[in-house]
């Protein structure tokens, strides 16, 4: 994932700075509590898409961005 498009990107719910998964899968709000899938290099930034964090997942200190 480009950093510059990272630092650009918000979560569509809260609108919250996103960070990238440890295995770069996905885009991570803690705030809102959800993930969002990257497909092809393509972050997938629709609610319908991502799924809920654990409460581990929400716990954890996450990757930096």
């Amino acid at each position: 994932m480009n950093k510059t498009l990272l630092d650009i990107l918000v979560c569509p719910v809260t609108k919250a700075a996103l960070t990238l998964s440890k295995d770069g899968s996905e885009l991570i709000s803690k705030v809102g509590g959800m993930a969002y899938p990257i497909r092809d290099g393509i972050p997938v930034l629709l609610e319908t898409e991502a799924r809920t964090l654990t409460t581990d997942e929400r716990l954890e200190s996450g990757s930096s961005r």
